[in-house]
């Protein structure tokens, strides 16, 4: 795997969370860099969809900030990611039922669009130009994925894999520098994990990307570092191969004392 550049493009630093006096997450802090693959991983409750959503905005945490370096902000809330170049996918496909799949990616675009709904709505010659040019790279993305073909059924027509492809082609349309991925590999079989496991490594190219992920099998080849929470801590970070031989690892996972 390339090494990770010196650009950060996500960090959190010491967040802690509480909720109603407990504590979710206890400073926690980590990074994650231009062109690196970073997996967030723990065994149930560790705490790892609370530090997701956490860096989405969806939690203010109680302590700590998060930063987005290569962007100069911090603490930003979910409506304000696509415009900072952060581009998140939660569990499941969420793709809108009744939109094509060209549409729905085109809905991913919509942040940059410069015509607006007026324009669009009374065929303005800016709302017409946006919208063309929200169709072309909606379909450049598309093909980019090899899904191209997929552009004109509706979600209900095409496999639960491509729908996952379709929901990662409609956040690149906002270019992002940093890809926020929960649970990528789930309800995936064996030959698609392998098509999204080389879908993210093919991305990496172009952004920082941080997957929580519970498939050992699908993190372990893929990721540059783990991070390993437990009880809202991190009890690890390193290689993959570190932390496979990490004694607090091997005994959260077991579930035995050390």
């Amino acid at each position: 795997m390339s090494p990770p550049t010196d650009s950060l493009a996500l960090a959190l630093e010491h967040v802690s969370v509480k909720f109603e006096g407990l504590k979710a997450l206890s400073d926690v802090s980590f990074t994650v860099s231009s062109g690196e693959i970073v997996g967030m991983i723990g065994p149930n409750g560790a705490g790892k969809t609370t530090a997701f959503n956490v860096a989405c905005g969806f939690i203010k945490p109680s302590e700590g900030r998060v930063l987005f370096p290569n962007r100069g902000q911090a603490n930003l809330k979910p409506n304000q990611l696509a415009r900072a170049g952060v581009a998140r996918t939660l569990q499941g496909v969420g793709l809108f039922p009744h939109c094509t799949v060209l549409e729905n990616v085109m809905a991913g675009g919509q942040v940059r669009a410069n015509g607006g709904f007026i324009s669009s709505f009374f065929s303005l010659p800016s709302g017409v130009r946006s919208e063309r040019a929200l169709r072309r790279d909606a379909l450049a993305v598309l093909e980019r994925l090899g899904i191209a073909n997929m552009a004109s059924r509706l979600p209900s027509a095409i496999p639960y894999g491509v729908g996952k492809k379709v929901s990662v082609a409609r956040v690149l349309m906002c270019d992002p520098t940093l890809l926020l991925l929960d649970e990528p590999a789930s309800g995936l079989d064996e030959a698609e994990r392998e098509e999204f496991a080389a879908l993210i490594t093919e991305l990496r190219s172009t952004m920082g990307v941080l997957l929580v992920e519970h498939d050992m099998e699908f993190v372990m080849p893929l990721v540059d570092r783990l991070i390993v929470l437990n009880f809202g801590q991190v009890i690890a970070s390193g290689t993959p191969s570190e932390v496979r031989d990490n004694d607090a690892v091997i005994a959260a996972y077991l579930g035995v004392d050390e």
